[in-house]
């Protein structure tokens, strides 16, 4: 069956991790997602190895596993965007896509003409999604962004990690690129939106996205929390401020995490520890109680999951209805029976590599379920068809805008990079 945004096509001229993500969402979702990169360079993810994709002999390959993150289901085009013939080409393809996705910085594409000023007048239902790390206006406009920079000014850092009373105590950034993962979805989100919006107005827009402001946004109870109170949260471990016991718990041969939602989990968690009397203990009855109390009954509670390993507590606790559940490493995540069920690895046919193995789109549509259609590009890989195809350029003119430096057309040395790879096996 075709996809839910089948019927559209994405112009992405983003890098890194934010924009490539959104439009590998709408790839995902079935969306005709066009990737314009920079000859012989490409996505700055390209570069971002080690490590690299191994290829059938079990060598790295050139491949970095970065850049196979965010750009499966996308056809890359290489266009050099500070030639004239190579900004007319971008301009061409804009008129015929419904969405253009960038991240350059503020005014970065208004000297090639591929703006959205311009782009607009050439393409009126062009939903056009800038994606930077302050926004459109405000003094810091003109600032780069990176997430990590987002993780600490936005907030984040200072709630993330150990008091600094305590061993490794201070801020920490996410293990991951949060920011512009979040980014990512936002923007997705304002895509369909403003998508949405063209069906009744017939008009494109503007999608104005910061790193900075969906970090914010990201801040959620504890930002709610200050704005209600003035009290400035503070980093609490892996502590919740507000719900006790909510938080991992040494056990005899490890870590486990115990997450009481209300005080019927509470009851049930102090019955399977032996302690019932502790439901009825007036310092530990309600969650407000508990909260007031956390010190003294963490204390207690640390004393009884020592006891017995983390297996054993688990399953134990799963028998009792008690939310619980093992701290999983990135190789334990992907054995979970859970995970496995889930189909959440999908492994594709690569170009290079032979198979790729990548991470499944966690969306379930009943009707237009998302799909694995083409294998993170090789860098050019669809220039010609997409030129040939799109824009009905025939192979005299190809060649001529590749004999200008305009284009790329082949990864250097790769004779079938033009070839596709539409093979998906899930495992």
């Amino acid at each position: 069956m075709s996809g839910a945004l089948s019927h559209l096509k994405v112009l992405d001229l983003s890098r890194v991790l934010a924009g490539p993500l959104a439009g590998q969402i709408l790839a995902d979702l079935g969306a005709e997602v066009i990737k314009v990169e920079r000859l012989g360079v490409g996505d700055d993810t390209r570069a971002w190895g080690p490590p690299y994709l191994p290829g059938a002999d079990g060598q790295p390959t050139a491949e970095a596993t970065y850049f196979a993150t965010a750009n499966r289901n996308k056809k890359s085009v290489a266009i050099d965007l500070a030639h004239p013939e190579g900004q007319a080409l971008v301009r061409a393809l804009a008129a015929e896509c419904d969405v253009l996705i960038e991240n350059f910085k503020v005014d970065g594409l208004q000297r090639y003409g591929l703006d959205h000023a311009t782009l607009s007048k050439i393409n009126p239902r062009l939903v056009y999604c800038s994606i930077t790390g302050f926004g459109q206006d405000g003094p810091y406009a003109a600032r780069a962004g990176y997430d990590f920079l987002m993780q600490g000014l936005g907030g984040l850092m200072s709630i993330t990690g150990h008091g600094g009373d305590q061993p490794g105590g201070g801020p920490m950034k996410v293990g991951v690129a949060l920011t512009d993962v979040m980014t990512g979805l936002y923007a997705v989100i304002g895509v369909l939106a403003a998508l949405s919006a063209r069906a009744v107005s017939g008009s494109g827009q503007h999608i104005d996205l910061a790193l900075l402001d969906v970090q914010v946004a990201g801040l959620a109870n504890q930002a709610m929390n200050y704005l209600s109170t003035g009290m400035v949260p503070q980093r609490m471990g892996n502590a919740h401020p507000s719900i006790v016991p909510y938080q991992d718990f040494a056990t005899a041969d490890g870590f486990m995490i115990i997450a009481v939602g209300n005080d019927g989990q509470f009851a049930r968690l102090c019955q399977a520890l032996g302690q019932p009397d502790w439901a009825e203990d007036a310092r530990f009855c309600s969650n407000v109680a508990r909260v007031a109390n956390r010190v003294e009954l963490i204390a207690l509670l640390q004393e009884q999951t020592r006891r017995h390993g983390t297996a054993h507590w688990v399953a134990l606790f799963e028998r009792s209805g008690v939310p619980c559940g093992p701290i999983n490493d990135v190789r334990q995540v992907f054995e979970d029976p859970q995970v496995v069920a889930r189909g959440m690895r999908v492994n594709m046919a690569h170009p290079v590599a032979g198979q790729v193995a990548l991470v499944a789109n966690p969306i379930r549509l009943s009707a237009t379920p998302v799909s694995y259609r083409h294998a993170p590009p090789l860098l050019g890989q669809h220039t010609r068809a997409v030129l040939r195809e799109l824009l009905q350029l025939d192979e005299a003119r190809i060649d001529a805008l590749c004999a200008a430096g305009a284009i790329a057309c082949l990864q250097d040395g790769d004779a079938d990079a033009d070839a596709d790879v539409e093979v998906a096996v899930h495992s």
